[in-house]
């Protein structure tokens, strides 16, 4: 059990590093690209007639993977738990509750995984300077889906086995 749970740790550094270094490095080409298309624009020594096909991917790719960074650190947007800090009394309750909210949050996951897993492989059309399928393009969603879906899985586990052994101290 103990060699399996460092597996799991080792992965999830692993999965946390390379989706952290590929939200920086997709960020750097894009502030790369737009620096050279406003540059272009005052110094027209080039055509970046592929500039928005290109923009555009990278952009998705920066938002879902970045999604997904922020899902596993639970650094995403929210209201904020002040339900489970200030109404209900008691660690077992809060957890309840806390459990509560990452069934529907898992609810979420798999509607959005579902979906967007269905637009990918639907996807036929084509970009149109490169040619490059919009499958390419549409494939963080899914792939980002599925990440936030095992860690959502994970944040419920983490939840019931709290509400089983609550901190000491609490109620």
């Amino acid at each position: 059990m103990r060699n399996m749970m460092n597996i799991l740790i080792k992965m999830d550094r692993i999965v946390f590093a390379a989706l952290k270094v590929l939200t920086i490095v997709l960020f750097i080409l894009l502030s790369l690209l737009i620096t050279a298309n406003v540059v272009v624009r005052f110094v027209p020594v080039v055509s970046l007639h592929w500039f928005d096909e290109i923009v555009e991917m990278l952009y998705a790719y920066l938002i879902f993977y970045g999604a997904a960074v922020l899902w596993i650190t639970r650094e995403h947007f929210s209201i904020g738990d002040w339900i489970g800090t200030r109404v209900l009394k008691g660690s077992r309750a809060r957890y309840v509750y806390r459990a509560v909210v990452e069934v529907l949050v898992l609810i979420f996951t798999i509607i959005f995984f579902y979906y967007s897993l269905r637009l990918t492989v639907l996807a036929l059309d084509v970009t149109n300077v490169f040619a490059i399928p919009k499958r390419i393009l549409y494939s963080c969603m899914p792939v980002a889906g599925a990440i936030m879906l095992i860690y959502s899985i994970r944040n419920i586990v983490v939840e019931v086995i709290r509400i089983g052994k609550p901190r000491e101290g609490d109620a």
